[in-house]
């Protein structure tokens, strides 16, 4: 069963970066689809960007595109986020999932999730 943990949430200004992680671990990494949701309160999961680490591409969802950017490290076994520009929209928990399926966006797609982090931009 593969188990994932994200860090690297926190309170940020507008216009500020932070950058998430996700460690995978029970799986193996190189089968898996990588993706990050976010959700914000009364919303529903948004994804944000996903990369398929066997065939090393990646893709980005339109809210987002330019500003953040996902990317595996295959050694250590986990996924980034870089969020740059942030905005207080971009305020939400960020999920880190796993899926089989290639490149996928969609939300019924991923199977494994970790326990979220928080992550605030204020004006």
């Amino acid at each position: 069963q593969v188990q994932l943990v994200e860090s690297g949430g926190g309170l940020v200004q507008a216009g500020e970066s932070l950058r998430l992680s996700c460690a995978v671990s029970g799986g193996t990494f190189s089968s898996y689809t990588m993706g990050w949701f976010r959700q914000a309160p009364g919303k529903e999961r948004e994804f944000v960007a996903a990369v398929w680490i066997a065939g090393r591409t990646k893709y980005t969802g339109d809210t987002v595109k330019g500003r953040f950017t996902i990317s595996a490290d295959n050694a250590k076994n986990t996924v980034y986020l870089q969020m740059n520009s942030l905005k207080p929209e971009d305020t939400a928990v960020y999920y880190c999932a796993a899926s089989f399926r290639a490149l996928s966006g969609k939300l019924e797609d991923y199977n494994s999730w970790g326990q979220g982090t928080q992550v605030t931009v204020s004006s």
